[in-house]
């Protein structure tokens, strides 16, 4: 018999070695490769008895950790891939589903563990908190490419891509304060008395005002080094170093996190910084390939262990209620949610329909579930707690993996279209809507 130890060098070799050629594969497919990778996990574990048990809950430390590196280091690369500047009509879509869609979505969510599931309100709070942002590791296939440089046209993603990639920056920050919310009502109860002063306070303001300062000054110090410097040795754009976006992203996050600021904010922020400064320098592409890379690469771990843990058990307690629920936030809440938010904007129909329905639930789920179960006291709970948020994790998985393809290239088939109607064949608007 192979040991246990034999058989994980051997699938963790041949994992980079499919995750380096499934995306150009699968790129026109109605398959994504987080379905992929799922599936490998879920089959591995169920087949393979002697591999060690994956239980988020047994290995909660762990768990927690993984996947905060995979989110922050995919914070990183969306905030480094926008080529678009932040300003208030700019990024209007991406502000409507900041402020409209993600506290609809988390309203939904709630009454539906209220109502349907009869948790306790913390414990549904927590639920509507963990799952209602939209992922920035498995929505990296509708989010925009690498950046611009210096000879290609700057400003080029369409508004689809667009309001996904920064949607997915940065609401998983604005989402921790409602985590917080959930772990102070397990702690001290539900009456606002009890947690709103400090909650406010601290959570809101303090943590998401430092999570902003921290990330803008990082981020012009380091575009500085990058950029500026006055010896050329210190001038790391001369030198194409790729993993000093590691080192960006770790000590925006480690510094911010230092005095109890929003550290996801943080991360992605400055990465938006460091995209602003000499915004067409070729060094941009540098520094994305090597996040966008290493990204890659986690993710494929922790899918693999998340499709081990649902082969053995994660979702055991799930009946129909559950299914039902999921589906119900996937197909109905979310999309309602971004539909509402985007009426009259900038978008046209059938994109203000993409936006709305590629709210895809991912690895910053994990996370977040994984750290409030740390540290408030929801009790017996876990398990069931995990077992939701698993399957909703899950059926996103399959159901925008299904359609991601298909959906993007039908809509960029209407924009080409559309714009070669209007501009002549050799028009080229990738914001005209559709």
């Amino acid at each position: 018999m192979f040991e246990a130890a034999s058989i994980i060098f051997a699938a963790a070799g041949l994992a980079v070695f499919v995750a380096a050629i499934l995306p150009k594969l699968l790129r026109n497919a109605p398959f994504s490769m987080p379905m992929v990778f799922l599936a490998a996990g879920f089959a591995a574990f169920w087949l393979l008895g002697d591999l060690p048990d994956p239980d988020p809950v047994l290995h909660a430390d762990f768990t927690m950790h993984l996947t905060e590196v995979c989110v922050i280091i995919s914070l990183m690369g969306a905030g480094l891939a926008l080529d678009r500047p932040v300003g208030r009509r700019r990024w209007a879509t991406t502000w409507r589903m900041l402020g409209i869609a993600m506290p609809l979505c988390m309203l939904g969510l709630t009454l539906l563990g209220l109502w349907v599931l009869g948790l306790g309100l913390a414990a549904a709070l927590l639920v509507a908190a963990v799952l209602a942002p939209t992922d920035p590791v498995l929505a990296s296939e509708v989010q925009v490419g690498e950046p611009a440089d210096e000879d290609e046209e700057t400003d080029k993603e369409d508004e689809v891509r667009f309001g996904l990639t920064s949607e997915a920056g940065l609401n998983d920050g604005l989402a921790f304060p409602f985590v917080y919310l959930a772990i102070a009502m397990s702690v001290v109860g539900t009456s606002p008395s009890d947690w709103f002063p400090e909650w406010f306070a601290v959570d809101v303001l303090w943590r998401i005002g430092m999570g902003v300062l921290l990330g803008f000054g990082t981020g012009k110090i380091l575009a500085r080094l990058f950029f500026s410097a006055r010896h050329d040795s210190m001038r790391l754009s001369n030198h194409s170093e790729g993993f000093v976006a590691l080192a960006a992203t770790f000590l925006a996050y480690g510094v911010t996190e230092m005095i109890e600021g929003y550290g996801f904010i943080a991360v992605f922020v400055c990465a938006v910084t460091i995209r602003a400064a000499e915004h067409t320098h070729g060094y941009h592409k540098v520094l994305h390939s090597y996040v966008e890379q290493l990204e890659r690469l986690m993710t494929v771990v922790i899918l693999v262990l998340l499709g081990g843990a649902i082969a053995r058990g994660l979702l055991a307690g799930i009946g129909w209620t559950e299914v039902a629920v999921a589906l119900a936030f996937l197909v109905l809440v979310r999309p309602l949610s971004g539909w509402l938010a985007l009426a009259r904007g900038k978008t046209g129909p059938r994109e203000r329909i993409a936006i709305s329905f590629f709210g895809i639930r991912g690895i910053g789920s994990l996370y977040y579930l994984a750290y409030a179960l740390g540290k408030g006291q929801f009790g017996a709970q876990a398990d069931y707690l995990w077992s939701v948020v698993g399957l909703v994790v899950a059926a996103s998985v399959v159901l925008h993996g299904a359609t991601t393809a298909p959906v993007m290239q039908r809509l960029d088939r209407l924009r080409e279209r559309r714009a070669a109607e209007k501009f002549g064949d050799e028009g080229k608007a990738p914001h005209t809507p559709v």
